[in-house]
């Protein structure tokens, strides 16, 4: 299959930026790191995004912050109090992704709620009018997304889906046909968080998935350590870390900080890739 032929009519004809990205990166050898930042959380989240990206991340994830995270454990859901706390918004964010000026693709994750209330057309567009090149809405499935979809397409933002261990090969299917940019495996049921050890389920989530696409598939959720992350990675082309960096934040640390576990993830990857 090759990057531009359409899965069964639901894949875009010609792949977007995240997308282009990931596979060339993939194509060369090299296994994907994703960071994720809860997009003003502190004063210098700008700073922070700049310095993950200067340590080797491939794209970056940003949170919109959500006053009921339901997907999100106690330490992405400290990042959003911190952040509307401060009187975040999602335009302000957005502005604050235009201002880092990075360049790697941005992936926004918001919830549905934030998404209704804007719009479907006047969300994808700003979303596009900030450089953003993808979006993660994990509260919207499948079976309903289709308006936010053709709306986010038509504004050359990539919707990345997941796919789940509960997730039966039929639905797998689905869900792979119907994604932009990567396929998110989710490595194990519950909320996000740090995990003393992954088990099973990332493996065989990203066998089911192999079986149906040839998107970049990337694992997340308890990705914590550079061990996991290569660990991850013997199956996976690569890994979205999150709350482990997300935890660095919220005990103080700053840009600083942040580089440092990215670079420490970034040689990890580097030496098995």
């Amino acid at each position: 299959m090759s990057a531009t032929t359409p899965i069964e009519g639901d894949r875009a004809s010609v792949p977007g930026a995240l997308e282009t990205t990931l596979r060339d990166r993939r194509d060369a050898g090299a296994k994907l790191l994703v960071p994720y930042l809860m997009g003003g959380m502190s004063n210098d989240w700008v700073q922070v995004l700049q310095a993950v990206v200067a340590a080797g991340a491939d794209a970056v994830e940003v949170g919109l912050p959500f006053s009921d995270p339901m997907m999100d454990g106690p330490v992405i859901q400290e990042a959003d109090v911190r952040a509307l706390r401060r009187g975040t918004t999602p335009q302000g964010v957005l502005d604050d992704v235009i201002a880092a000026g990075v360049e790697v693709p941005i992936i926004v994750m918001t919830y549905y709620n934030l998404v209704f209330r804007a719009g479907h057309r006047r969300m994808a567009r700003s979303l596009a009018s900030a450089g953003v090149a993808a979006a993660i809405v994990p509260d919207l499935p499948l079976e309903e997304i289709g308006p936010w979809a053709e709306e986010a397409d038509a504004a050359s933002v990539e919707t990345v889906l997941m796919v789940a261990p509960a997730s039966p090969p039929e639905r797998v299917r689905a869900i792979c046909r119907r994604s932009r940019g990567f396929v998110y495996a989710v490595a194990q049921m519950g909320v996000t968080g740090e995990r003393a050890a992954l088990g099973g389920e990332a493996a065989t989530v990203v066998g089911r998935i192999r079986q149906t696409t040839d998107l970049p598939v990337c694992v997340g959720i308890g990705i914590s350590t550079p061990a996991q992350a290569v660990e991850v990675c013997s199956v996976a082309d690569g890994v979205i870390v999150g709350s482990a960096l997300v935890r660095r934040l919220v005990e103080g640390g700053g840009p600083e900080a942040a580089g440092s576990f990215i670079a420490e993830l970034r040689t990890a990857l580097d030496a098995v890739g």
